[in-house]
């Protein structure tokens, strides 16, 4: 009786030993478990969700393309100190439309969007106009100052065919 005492006690402590062991095995297959299933959520992710957002591209109308209108060719005297020499600024910009049938629209108003931008571009020192950020400047007032003048149409963007600094 003392040896299957001995032997339920050693059984005991082997059973009590078993279950941290069978733990991590279990935590390890879960673990495993869920890296496969992600792998095959991203690999259906990335392979075949994206064929559906094609075909959903495809039935879509292709966008219409811009509409461009010339603003007249400008040429101003930039503003400086007495006694500078003076430097002219020449100026050949269009501008951008979404539709073709806001041209029309917006012909009567050019002599208005010209005198802003003329009026505009007087006040400039050729110091505003350095670098490409002076440019970036520049494009983004007249974009502002021509949708104001020409408001209810809206301009997507003032474009520069040609910046000439003299």
């Amino acid at each position: 009786m003392a040896e299957n005492e001995a032997e339920g006690g050693a059984a005991a402590d082997g059973a009590e030993a078993a279950p941290p062991r069978n733990k991590l095995k279990l935590i390890i297959m879960a673990v495993g478990l869920l890296a496969i299933l992600g792998g095959g959520a991203a690999t259906w992710f990335f392979f075949f969700r994206h064929g559906d957002d094609e075909h959903h591209a495809e039935a879509a109308p292709p966008p219409k393309p811009p509409a461009f209108v010339d603003v007249p060719d400008m040429m101003v005297n930039l503003a400086g100190a007495p006694g500078e020499r003076v430097q002219y600024l020449r100026l050949k910009i269009v501008l951008e439309l979404k539709e073709e049938k806001q041209i029309e629209a917006i012909k009567p108003t050019m002599p208005r969007v010209t005198d802003i931008f003329q009026t505009y571009v007087r006040e400039l020192r050729p110091s505003d106009l350095n670098g490409s950020a002076g440019i970036f400047r520049l494009k983004e007032e007249l974009t502002k100052r021509v949708n104001a003048a020409v408001a209810p149409i809206q301009v997507s963007a003032v474009l520069f065919k040609e910046v000439v600094i003299q």
